[in-house]
């Protein structure tokens, strides 16, 4: 069944049944978020009590772990508002979660407008979906299986797969709740039927809502393969190593790989740069899926000098309409992994870019360079046809990586600067420096020479910026062999294009005269300490 194909509301509830049935959706939709209820309905109870410590108990529970019922700007603008205007603040909580027979839709409309976050929040308060979420999340403390939490995106794609009717457009926040709950209790009635009775409840029904755009995909697709299924292998998915677990197979200390991590969480966005070789992209694969929990929430782009703005942020494409030519509106994988972070807000999103020096960043970025810094504000994005914002969701983080070898180098601007940290990859420094010659005494220790000839070509280059990184020789199969024709096909013509026009200079990285033996024979020096990470550069085409 394609994504926009209408269904009855029998359709709809009958889809999911397998889903719930397994026992993964009771595990993956019901008990965190009764758990997060359970935090918000001790606040609620500080609250009524007028307990000193109210707003300490509240804040924690909107910023638990996993919590994907409250926005990050909602929660940023209850913070700045409890805090800058707590008597305030106290009155309009203990209104909404008053222990009376207030109508639910009262107690929106009159908390609504008591909320008056400062100038810097104002946006995370500013639209009836936005505050909706928040509010539903605290109404939740009244009993989560009558006031479920809400995302109007979910609601809005369950409306119209269902054909169930949209809301009035002006509706306030009020009356999107009430609409979403008797659509929610429509779900109830028509499972009520079923061998199940399942959902039974609000929170249930809103389970589904939030869990059926992903859930449905998959269990029509293992309904139409259960046969084949049956018989195929059984394939695990690939395993997520610790940040420990990964610092040993990169060879790296674990104290790099934790830094790197602050560093992401302090502005989001970091960039590896160093010269070519030395395992920057390969790091930054593998330490993304670590940190993301999953190799599926990264994705790689590759910069380059003909990619735009419309390739990476939003921009229309050429289609077919009809038998005619037209263009549409495609979001570019920035925007794809944005909406895909804020869908799934308890996860961590990691974008991947290569070599994000070689575009035209001022190009490329666009109004994203705001944003990045100020992930807490909306734009109007340059393309945006209905005039809706776009705000970078905090659990969508950004790896760059830059080969400081290239010239193109100079043209990153200060403004990029100024939103990323810079992690160094060098031959000679930390966590590169001494790693081929440990991972060729680990793999090849009939090698280890090797790394003398990498240590003696960068003191005569004697230019940290565009030094011979460790990862040419950090292949599988490494033999003396196997050594001359990659020094021979891939460094000396990389060293010849940095010493362009130096042909007596050249001369002196030949494979023999950097070993310390003449062409008819001899013992080799005692090799000199650098390297890289194992596999990390062997694998990487980070050069």
């Amino acid at each position: 069944m394609a994504e926009n194909d209408i269904m009855t509301l029998d359709e709809y509830v009958e889809w999911p049944q397998e889903y719930i049935d397994s026992g993964r959706f009771d595990k993956d939709e019901i008990h965190y978020k009764l758990c997060i209820a359970e935090k918000i309905a001790e606040a609620r109870v500080a609250v009524l009590k007028g307990a000193s410590d109210w707003r300490e108990i509240l804040m924690p529970a909107c910023r638990q772990k996993n919590n994907n019922l409250v926005n990050f700007r909602s929660e940023g603008a209850l913070s700045d508002w409890i805090y800058g205007n707590p008597d305030d603040a106290l009155d309009a909580m203990r209104a909404l979660w008053a222990e009376d027979d207030t109508p639910i839709s009262d107690r929106i409309r009159d908390f609504v407008p008591r909320v008056k976050p400062g100038p810097k929040y104002q946006n995370g308060f500013v639209r009836p979906g936005t505050s909706l979420r928040l509010i539903a999340a605290l109404l939740m403390a009244l009993d989560p299986k009558e006031y479920p939490p809400f995302m109007i995106t979910s609601f809005k794609k369950a409306y119209e797969r269902t054909g169930y009717p949209m809301p009035p457009k002006e509706a306030d926040e009020a009356t999107l709740y009430e609409h979403a709950l008797k659509f929610l209790d429509k779900i109830v009635e028509r499972a009520a039927a079923l061998p199940s009775g399942r959902p039974s409840n609000r929170l249930e029904a809103q389970s589904v809502v939030w869990s059926y755009k992903y859930e449905k995909e998959r269990i029509g697709e293992r309904s139409r393969n259960q046969e084949a299924a049956l018989t195929a292998p059984t394939l695990s998915a690939p395993t997520i190593p610790s940040l420990q677990d990964l610092a040993k197979e990169l060879r790296f200390p674990v104290e790099f790989l934790e830094r790197v991590e602050k560093l992401l969480e302090d502005k989001r966005q970091v960039i590896f740069q160093g010269p070519p070789g030395t395992g920057k992209t390969y790091t930054a694969k593998k330490l993304a899926a670590c940190l993301a929990g999953s190799e599926e929430r990264v994705r790689l782009v590759q910069f380059h000098p003909s990619y735009a703005y419309e390739d990476f942020v939003q921009g229309f494409r050429p289609r077919l309409i009809g038998d005619q030519p037209g263009f549409e509106l495609k979001d570019g994988p920035l925007l794809d992994m944005a909406k895909m972070a804020k869908d799934d807000s308890g996860q961590k999103y990691f974008l991947v870019i290569d070599e994000i020096n070689r575009g035209n960043l001022a190009k490329v970025f666009g109004e994203m360079y705001f944003l990045l810094e100020y992930r807490d504000e909306e734009m109007r994005l340059q393309y945006s046809e209905s005039g809706e914002t776009f705000a970078m969701p905090s659990n969508l983080y950004i790896i760059g990586t830059m080969n400081t070898a290239d010239r193109s180098i100079a043209l990153v601007d200060l403004a990029l600067r100024r939103r990323f940290y810079f992690v160094v990859f060098h031959p000679d420094k930390d966590p590169v420096k001494g790693l081929l010659l440990q991972w060729l005494k680990a793999k090849k220790p009939d090698m280890a020479w090797a790394a003398g000839i990498v240590d003696r070509a960068n003191e005569l280059l004697a230019d940290r910026d565009a030094a011979i990184g460790p990862s040419y020789l950090m292949k599988e199969g490494l033999d003396e062999e196997m050594a001359r024709l990659i020094w021979k096909h891939n460094v000396l013509p990389y060293v010849e294009e940095h010493l362009y026009g130096q042909t007596d200079g050249l001369a002196q990285f030949g494979f023999d005269s950097l070993r310390g033996r003449s062409d008819s024979g001899g013992e080799s020096d005692e090799p000199g300490e650098n390297g890289a990470d194992e596999e990390s550069a062997a694998g990487s085409d980070d050069a």
